[in-house]
């Protein structure tokens, strides 16, 4: 087993632990895809974008999936879908150039 395998092993069990611990019992975390974007947001705005923008995503994907329109998991994808795209950009713009903010929602 390499170092790699055992840190993805370690991963999913805390993943594990941590929504059984928060009583979340049928979350399953596409890790590579939140590494994905805490590695992608940390590149493009700086290393602490990666803890806050996995944190963002999170929260707007159980907002969504507690609406009952959506299953968790493509919540999830479509959330970070959206934090990818903001990547792409990098720091420019702002709350009102992007996403549903000046529509008055």
């Amino acid at each position: 087993m390499t170092d790699h395998d055992d840190e993805e092993q370690a991963l999913a069990h805390w993943g594990h632990r941590l929504s059984q611990a928060l009583q979340i019992l049928d979350l399953e975390v596409d890790q590579k895809l939140i590494l994905r974007l805490a590695d992608e947001s940390g590149r493009s705005v700086g290393p602490s974008a990666g803890p806050i923008s996995t944190f963002v995503v999170g929260y707007a994907a159980a907002l969504a999936a507690t609406s009952g329109h959506v299953d968790p998991q493509a919540a999830v994808r479509s959330a970070v879908d959206t934090a990818l795209k903001l990547c792409e950009d990098g720091t420019p713009g702002g709350p009102d150039t992007e996403g549903w903010a000046g529509t008055a929602q």
